[in-house]
């Protein structure tokens, strides 16, 4: 039986292998792996071979313009804020039976200008067990508070007027059904706190009047 012979490799052969890896290795983290997960293109070659595209940087949220928007630092919203306070009675108008035909079925869709710095609303008359559906996205993806909720139909003014909020948060986009509990106006409220109008873009179809 023959013996096998393995080959044997010069040290100088292994040490000159091992130095082409290492310099193979530095130059693919420079103009390749840098860009690609760090943004970091020291050479320029990574934003030449397209590499620079591939990096998404970390935040929150990032807009259509490359904007990142922070909401790290936007206020918690608690239970409180739902509705109106424990001094305002419910009406008994909230309790009033459904009525036997509903509105007519239509589909909208509108523009609503947010002021830099201050808050609108945008409402819609509803009777009680009319459904919608709607959708809303801000026109640069531009977080806003806002309130989804709705106003009892009353008889009578009153000063303090009964209502309740059916989703609170800060966002730049809604979708959702909606199934009305009484007859009143429903809709947002929309608090912008940047320096800049922002535009709500809303589509809207069911059983309401503007």
């Amino acid at each position: 039986m023959s013996e096998m012979k393995h080959p044997i490799l010069e040290k100088s052969k292994i040490i000159k292998t091992t130095i082409i890896a290492l310099v193979v290795g530095a130059f693919l983290l420079v103009i390749a792996v840098l860009p690609a997960e760090y943004g970091i293109d020291p050479t320029g070659v990574g934003k030449l071979l397209g590499f620079s595209k591939l990096y998404v940087p970390e935040s929150n949220q990032t807009d259509d313009l490359g904007m990142m928007v922070s909401t790290s630092n936007l206020p918690l919203i608690k239970l409180e804020k739902a509705g109106s306070g424990p001094n305002v009675a419910r009406p008994v108008e909230a309790d009033f039976p459904a009525p036997e035909e509903q509105l007519a079925i239509r589909e909208d869709e509108t523009k609503v200008v947010v002021p830099a710095g201050k808050g609108i609303e945008f409402k819609i008359n509803m009777l009680k067990y009319g459904t919608i559906k709607y959708e809303w996205t801000t026109a640069n993806n531009e977080v806003l508070y806002f309130d989804f909720h709705g106003e009892v139909k009353q008889k009578e003014e009153v000063k303090e007027v009964y209502f309740e909020s059916y989703t609170i948060s800060n966002s730049h986009n809604m979708v959702g059904t909606f199934l009305a509990p009484y007859e009143g106006k429903h809709g947002w409220f929309f608090r912008n706190t940047s320096n800049e109008d922002v535009t709500v873009n809303l589509r809207l179809k069911g059983q309401y009047a503007l």
